[in-house]
């Protein structure tokens, strides 16, 4: 094709002439114009880019024409745009080569497009000619306000700061294109913040105008403005805030409140005694309002501490005061800050002062320790009254009483009256390391005057406490070990306190260094590991071993201990399974509690067995002591459920029966009435405890006689016991045997009246068995 493109620009703005560039192609092209004239050219030359405005809100907006130089008309060549954008955001009039943005452009997101034009043949469908690359450039607009990058700003400058000091800087950023004219060019502003502050207008460097005091103002906010396009009518813009606060610098001196202060002080008061406050205000803050008090003229007697929270300044005794030598004192105080710059002292040039006027006041007072506390030590393990320290306490009136000493509540130190302390009982430091005793003082002319001291006793340690094993450790080893295998790990304790860090020393006990099983090494850290020394154990010769390790502290002296470490035995797998170990460790655990709970099972069956034991002894005691009663009374129940028929019923019940008894009574032969008397009469006297047996039998024998309306029958007399060794032996009928068939009962007439009854029965029975 012996022809070149044209490009026609029908956009009548400069920003649209096309740039070129020199390519090696011989061929030329023709360029028209916006004018409408056209440039012939070698075809090897063709355009490269041209510039299109951005922000076209049109739908379609032309931007310029693509045409061949043999193009004539005839719509025979159809125009092809292609390459990123093509069809997207460009398009192209197939049979003109006009070329047509159908988006809006904005350069902030793509200032330039890369296209390629190409002219096809419609009738051979053959491209005439070969494809040309352009660019299209989007040009700025000023379509983007100024923005402030680092917002909120806030700053701080020290008060009373010289003007023209630098506050801060502030920066704003325009994305539009800073070489397209004045689009990205800014200029910055104060909107609110004269007259203290000033800002630079090309940099937005804030500066101090006015010199400014904290004390008044302590932050100020002033409101920046950034115009691009130099500040020119049309131009966009953007604001910020800016929080500038003022740091305080020593410019105000503390002043008193007061011009005058009273107080008042015991002369029993002791010489470190807080008598008084005073307080002066300082208008900075922080670090600048720290003071300090003072007394003006050089007191003995008198002197002010600062205290640092609430900075006022305490009164305090320096020595102690007499009523009787000096009753009023007159002293003045001043105060000054603590930190002060040298070219701020123009400010603190004359300190501010106060009068303090003190009246003393007479009292008894009570007696004075010489120092407010004691510290006192003593080695652990000292003897019973071992000397611990001496307090000291004085009467500090003009009697000069003497003075008494007691411990409060401690049964572990003593005092005596010269305030000597010594200890009750040796002393363990491991038990107790330190003691807080309270020492009381009492004058002995006036007991009401008392005082207290704190006393404190360290406990210092020895030496006495060798290391130990820190754990329980239960150790296994596996039948099939090798020689060498780490079977534990231990470790010690020491409950000594040691001046340097603990160290220990592991062994094994000599015997069992010279044929053990086992070995230990020293691991140097307070460690050791148990490894076997031989190959293989046996389980069923040897399922428990025992080995004994000496352990030694590096205390002076240094202490050793044995400890033996036992070592069980385990069936393990050929890998040496824990597992198995762990389980032998649950059997071994569960056995030993068996063997716990039989021996508690027969404990508990022993002390029962005793106490049994114990109740039968005591029981056939009791029977030894009341041979007869067992004898006569024992099984001798008799049940009558009728009532008798009075003095003339002699059959209500069987004699026989009533004088029958289990248990046989060897056969006595009966004695005459004034023989029973006469054994009567000696039985009151014999046994223990006559009397009481005496008094008993004589109330009973007195309640029978007096009683008219007592029947013989049905009547039952209890004696609790008759007399040991009586030798009248017993009167009750009950206990007389059936074979005494030849007794004869006419001695109970003889008795009384109350025997006539009986009499009468017996004689009447008697007589026909005889």
């Amino acid at each position: 094709m012996n022809g070149s493109l044209l490009l026609p620009f029908m956009l009548g703005i400069p920003l649209l002439w096309p740039c070129f560039t020199a390519t090696e192609n011989p061929k030329t092209e023709e360029v028209k114009h916006p004018a409408g004239s056209h440039l012939r050219m070698k075809r090897g030359w063709v355009w490269n880019q041209f510039f299109v405005p951005e922000e076209m809100n049109k739908s379609s907006h032309h931007i310029g024409q693509l045409r061949s130089d043999i193009d004539k008309g005839n719509n025979s060549f159809q125009y092809k745009l292609l390459g990123a954008g093509a069809g997207s955001v460009f398009v192209i009039d197939e049979r003109t080569g006009d070329i047509y943005a159908v988006q809006k452009l904005d350069r902030e997101e793509q200032s330039l497009y890369t296209l390629r034009a190409q002219v096809i043949d419609t009738t051979t469908g053959k491209a005439v000619e070969p494809e040309s690359e352009f660019v299209i450039r989007v040009s700025d607009v000023n379509d983007n306000e100024p923005k402030f990058l680092d917002e909120p700003y806030e700053a701080v400058v020290p008060e009373m700061s010289p003007e023209g000091t630098l506050v801060i800087q502030v920066t704003a950023s325009d994305a539009d294109d800073p070489s397209s004219g004045n689009n990205a060019r800014l200029l910055y502003s104060l909107l609110q913040g004269q007259p203290y502050f000033s800002i630079e207008p090309t940099t937005g460097v804030i500066r101090i105008s006015s010199i400014m005091d904290r004390e008044l103002q302590d932050e100020y906010w002033v409101i920046i403005q950034a115009k691009d396009m130099v500040g020119l009518p049309g131009a966009l813009s953007g604001t910020t805030s800016v929080l500038i606060k003022l740091s305080d610098i020593n410019d105000n001196k503390p002043i008193f409140k007061e011009s005058l202060y009273r107080m008042t002080v015991s002369e029993s008061a002791p010489s470190g005694t807080s008598i008084g406050k005073i307080e002066a205000y300082d208008n900075d803050i922080g670090e600048n309002a720290e003071m300090d008090y003072s007394i003006e003229d050089d007191s003995q007697t008198f002197d002010i501490i600062t205290n640092n929270e609430t900075q006022e300044g305490i009164v305090i005794l320096k020595k102690k005061v007499d009523f009787e030598h000096q009753n009023h004192y007159r002293i003045r105080a001043k105060v000054k800050n603590r930190y002060v710059d040298e070219q701020l002292m123009g400010y603190h040039a004359e300190a501010s002062t106060t009068l303090i006027r003190v009246q003393v006041e007479d009292a008894d007072e009570p007696p004075v320790f010489l120092r407010p506390d004691y510290v006192f030590d003593i080695l652990e393990g000292q003897p019973q009254g071992s000397w611990v320290g001496v307090v000291l306490a004085i009467d500090p009136d003009q009697r000069r009483s003497p003075i008494k000493y007691s411990i409060t509540r401690s049964k572990v130190f003593l005092i005596d009256d010269n305030g000597t302390i010594v200890t009750t009982n040796p002393l363990d430091r491991e038990s107790t390391a330190w003691y807080n005793l309270s020492i009381t003082a009492t004058e002995k002319y006036n007991a009401q005057q008392i005082s207290s001291v704190p006393v404190y006793v360290q406990v210092l340690d020895i030496n006495d406490h060798a290391p130990e094993f820190s754990d329980y450790y239960e150790t296994y080893v596996c039948e099939n070990a090798d020689s060498g295998q780490i079977i534990q790990t231990i470790s010690a304790v020491d409950r000594d306190d040691s001046i340097e860090d603990h160290h220990f020393y592991f062994n094994l006990s000599v015997e069992d260094s010279k044929n053990s099983s086992f070995t230990i090494i020293d691991n140097r850290d307070n460690t050791a590991v148990i490894l076997t020394n031989r190959n293989g154990f046996s389980l069923q010769e040897e399922p428990v071993l025992y080995i004994s390790i000496l352990i030694a502290d590096n205390g002076i002296p240094s202490l050793t201990s044995t400890n033996t470490l036992t070592i069980h035995v385990c069936d393990c797998d050929d890998h040496g399974s824990a597992q198995t170990c762990s389980n032998k460790e649950f059997m071994l655990s569960m056995g030993l509690k068996t063997k716990v709970i039989i021996a508690v099972l027969m404990c508990i069956v022993i002390i029962f067995g005793f106490i049994f034991l114990i109740l039968i002894l005591k029981q056939q005691r009791k029977q030894t002591l009341f041979p007869e009663k067992g004898e006569d009374f024992g099984e001798n129940i008799f049940r009558y459920d009728e009532e008798g028929g009075g003095e003339a019923d002699t059959e209500a019940f069987d004699m026989g029966t009533l004088r029958s008894s289990t248990v046989l009574r060897a056969p006595r032969s009966r004695k005459r009435a004034a023989q029973v008397r006469s054994l009567y009469r000696q039985s009151l006297q014999v046994g223990p405890d006559s009397a009481i047996f005496r008094k008993f039998i004589l109330e009973k024998l007195e309640e029978a006689n007096t009683d008219p309306c007592a029947p013989p029958f049905d009547s039952l007399q209890t004696y609790a016991f008759e007399g040991t060794g009586s030798l009248a032996g017993s009167l009750s009928s009950i206990g007389s045997a059936l074979s005494d068939q030849d007794e004869n009962y006419d001695y109970l007439n003889e008795l009384g009246p109350r025997f006539k009854r009986l009499a009468c029965m017996f004689g009447s029975a008697m007589q026909p068995n005889n």
